[in-house]
């Protein structure tokens, strides 16, 4: 029996195909990219651990950030919705983490995602049966929140905007303590 081109040619063709999605497939590149020491997820901040966590925790709820409860100290996860349009919901989620260097600075990690919902239709069913006799049947749909996006935020400048605010407020601390030193010595200075 003599095969023809067009016989030998098709298998070919499938098998070369496979290989090239294959190949294709396996050099994908990492989109995250290297540890570096200049990503904008961290500071290290003038202040005890103390203020500074402190700090964190005023900067989200100034922000309008609702914290989560957490079960390790030092870490506050915070999340914000807003609604641009009509459909579309946002969250942005921050996770926070900060720790006392315990040389008069700490350090303050950061990430945030943010997370893309939209109003879709999704289709319901109804099944009613034993075993392999089941029917099942459209049942009309619904109105669901899908993700159709979800990003960690990479932008330097949102974490430097949020690593201002809590500097501002590791500030405002400093100064209330120095305040408080100074009247707490006044009243020691005073003759009774």
């Amino acid at each position: 029996m003599r095969k023809d081109r067009s016989s030998i040619a098709v298998p070919g063709l499938v098998l070369l195909t496979v290989a090239a999605m294959a190949t294709g497939c396996a050099s994908k590149r990492d989109t995250r990219g290297p540890f570096v020491r200049s990503a904008p997820f961290s500071k290290t901040i003038p202040g005890g651990g103390d203020a500074v966590c402190w700090s964190v925790k005023r900067a989200l709820l100034g922000q309008g950030y609702m914290l989560e409860r957490s079960s390790e100290s030092g870490v506050l996860t915070g999340t914000r919705d807003a609604q641009p349009e009509e459909k579309v919901n946002v969250t942005v989620r921050l996770q926070t983490s900060c720790a006392d260097n315990r040389n008069g600075t700490s350090i303050v990690f950061v990430t945030a995602e943010r997370e893309v919902s939209k109003l879709q239709k999704m289709k319901q069913s109804t099944s009613a049966g034993i075993g392999p006799a089941t029917i099942t049947m459209p049942a009309g749909s619904a109105k669901v929140l899908g993700v159709v996006r979800r990003e960690t935020i990479e932008d330097p400048n949102f974490y430097n905007s949020f690593f201002a605010l809590v500097e501002g407020f590791v500030a405002q601390e400093g100064r209330s303590h120095v305040d408080q030193h100074a009247e707490i010595s006044k009243q020691g200075d005073q003759p009774n």
